[in-house]
């Protein structure tokens, strides 16, 4: 019954001239319409700024094109896209005749008094060239298009998610070089504190207690120093990976997180992300390759017309195919199969491209989603970072001047050790915690730029070969 149904829809469809691939139809984006934090903000559009324009630092920038050229999982993207154009040739030349010069000898009984007759035939010959009536391999043509474009589309997310992750990689590496300066200056301080604290308590000044307090201060420094030379040594593998070169183990940045300005990007609405994004893009391009799919299904239910020919000289002798003595032939041989019975094969084919087409629809819908999510946690973070950056300023300046005030109590026999030693503990983790949010709404900024599919200046669609 199904087969039935299926056939006179589809005869229908084919008399009545329409493409038996179906009418494609974008799907609702299954997203909100607005983001849920506050998105707009004065300037330049994500897509409309180049990174070289939104990472202004030299030396970034410079690691950013590096990697562009080097990085091998970029250079696998772009051989990618190679592949896919050279498949979509392929499809392409199946619509076209296959021509070839071919020199063939046949040996058979005369029907007429039963000698052997041989016949020698030389020219062109076309094998088994398919009329494609009904659509099929223009259907699997224009699927083998957009799986290009998708593919073309991939290259441009990756150089998207390889700019983000260079800039990320580079501004850890800018905190780390901080906090390794901040450990190194709070180490040498606390190595003095322990020597004080020592010579008062061998002068019977200070109490043991004091000494292992102090001494339990400077040992925390310590570890805190080898932990930031370990994580700046990892930081720059990271970062030596993603260029595709390894780096000097003495690079640096040469910059601090408080010199590094990234412009803020207005988020716009939903639908300017999606036609902004590369991966969604991408995707769309493989739900419409899966349609695209289906019209090859639906053409194998239909007759299939082929067309084997040959013309040349033909001759009795080998050698008078090159002598002249031959004489011209031509053959003429076309088939056409029509489906009578295949086990099912022909409708398990359609169903199977429709769930295709489904799969390819849900794909679509989790891209969408997931490009929301991404906008939406960019922008929670820069409506908070900011504030939350503001505030641990102020606890790390607040930390500080009570040290100096601690110090200037302590000197003066007013307070005790042990409260110049909290102070000072407390500035330090306030400094860490300061850089670290510093980091965090820098990586925010650049994670929103990145969402918003920024990095790649020309958001239309690839050119279609």
């Amino acid at each position: 019954m199904i087969r039935k149904t299926a056939l006179a829809a589809l005869a229908a469809a084919a008399l009545a001239g329409c493409s038996l691939i179906p009418t494609y139809e974008r799907p609702a984006a299954p997203v909100p319409g607005s983001f849920a934090y506050p998105g707009a903000s004065e300037g330049t559009a994500a897509t409309g700024l180049d990174w070289q324009q939104f990472f202004t630092d030299a030396r970034l920038r410079e690691l950013i094109a590096r990697a562009l050229t080097n990085n091998r999982d970029l250079r696998i993207a772009v051989l990618n896209v190679e592949q896919a154009r050279a498949q979509y040739d392929i499809r392409r030349a199946d619509l076209y005749p296959n021509v070839a010069v071919g020199v063939s000898g046949s040996r058979a009984p005369n029907p007429v008094n039963g000698n052997q007759t041989t016949t020698y035939q030389a020219g062109l010959t076309l094998s088994a060239w398919e009329l494609d009536v009904f659509g099929r391999l223009r259907s699997l043509s224009q699927a083998a298009v957009d799986q290009y474009l998708a593919t073309e589309e991939g290259r441009k997310a990756a150089q998207i998610t390889l700019i983000g992750s260079v800039a990320n990689a580079w501004l850890s590496l800018a905190a780390d070089e901080e906090l390794l300066a901040l450990t190194q200056d709070t180490l040498g301080t606390r190595s003095e504190t322990l020597r004080l604290t020592r010579l008062r308590f061998d002068n019977g000044v200070s109490s043991e207690l004091d000494v292992r307090l102090a001494q339990s201060l400077f040992e925390t420094a310590r570890a805190a120093l080898f932990q930031q030379q370990r994580q700046r040594a990892l930081d720059l593998s990271t970062l030596a990976l993603l260029v595709g070169q390894p780096l000097p183990p003495d690079f640096s940045t040469g910059a601090t997180l408080a010199a590094v300005a990234l412009p803020d990007v207005p988020a716009g609405t939903p639908s300017d992300v999606l036609t902004a994004r590369p991966d969604v893009r991408q995707a769309e391009q493989l739900l419409q390759s899966a349609n695209a799919n289906i019209g090859a299904a639906r053409a194998a239910f239909f007759p299939r017309i082929t067309l084997t020919a040959s013309a040349g000289r033909a001759s009795s002798q080998l050698s008078g195919l090159f002598d002249g003595g031959g004489k011209w032939a031509y053959t003429v041989a076309p088939q056409l199969l029509l489906p009578i019975f295949d086990a099912g094969r022909n409708v398990a084919g359609l169903r199977s491209a429709n769930v295709a087409r489904d799969i390819a629809v849900a794909q679509y819908e989790r891209s969408i989603q997931q490009a929301f999510k991404e906008v939406s946690d960019a922008l929670a973070g820069r409506t908070t970072l900011a504030d939350q950056l503001q505030a641990q300023v102020n606890v790390a300046e607040a930390e500080s001047a009570r040290t100096r005030l601690s110090q200037l109590r302590y000197d003066a026999g007013v307070a005790s050790s042990l409260d110049l030693l909290d102070a000072q503990r407390s500035q330090f983790a306030a400094r860490q915690a300061e850089i670290q949010t510093r980091l965090a709404r820098l990586q925010n900024q650049v994670l929103l730029y990145r969402a918003l599919g920024g990095g790649w200046t020309q958001p239309q669609a690839a050119a279609q070969p």
